[in-house]
C-alpha cells in the first residue's frame, strides 16, 4: 500500500469533504477510546461502540478512495 501521508495532509488543507471524513474519523477515535477507558462499561455502551466501529470503518473506506483517486492508484475492489 503506498504511503498516502503527503496527499492526506494536503487533502485535509484543500479539501473539505476529505477534512469533514477526517475530522468525524478523529471524533469517532476519540469517543472510541473514552468508552474503552471505562472501568464499568454498559450494554449500551457496548452497543454504541460497535456503532461507532463501523461507522469509523466507513469513513476510512471514504477516505482511502478519495486518497487513491487523487493518486492515480487504482482502489481496491
Amino acid at each position: 500500500m503506498p504511503d498516502f501521508s503527503v496527499l492526506k495532509e494536503e487533502l485535509i488543507e484543500s479539501d473539505p469533504n476529505f477534512r469533514r471524513l477526517h475530522d468525524d474519523h478523529q471524533g469517532c477515535e476519540k469517543r472510541l477510546a473514552e468508552l474503552i477507558g471505562k472501568s464499568l462499561r454498559s450494554p449500551e455502551d457496548e452497543v454504541e461502540e460497535k456503532r461507532i466501529k463501523l461507522h469509523k470503518l466507513r469513513l476510512k473506506d471514504e477516505m482511502e478512495a478519495i486518497l487513491h483517486n487523487h493518486s492515480g492508484v487504482l482502489a481496491p475492489a
